[in-house]
């Protein structure tokens, strides 16, 4: 796989309440495409943070649900998230 598909493969970081606490043992959390294997994002996330070493990586794909806004119904977007464990210095964007 050629390194411009490897930074299509993470989306975002997903920064919440349980993934911030998360960062401090060195797991952090992604939204990346649906498609994507495991390997594929841990070469993705060695690629995008170059000196750290992935250790493991969990997968969770995410459901679209209903959502209601005043009489309007409609449904949201499913998606994947990718929990990654990672060896070595922390990531920089979740220094809170």
């Amino acid at each position: 796989m050629s390194k411009e598909n490897l930074y299509d493969i993470i989306k975002k970081p997903l920064v919440t309440e349980k993934s911030v606490g998360a960062s401090a043992n060195g797991q952090y959390t992604f939204e990346v495409r649906k498609d994507a294997t495991k390997t594929e994002i841990a070469k993705a996330v060695e690629l995008a943070f170059p000196g750290r070493k992935v250790k493991s990586v969990n997968t969770v794909y995410m459901p679209s649900h209903s959502k209601r806004m005043g009489y309007k119904f409609g449904r949201t977007d499913s998606s994947k998230k990718a929990i990654v464990t990672i060896d070595g210095e922390p990531l920089e964007f979740m220094n809170i």
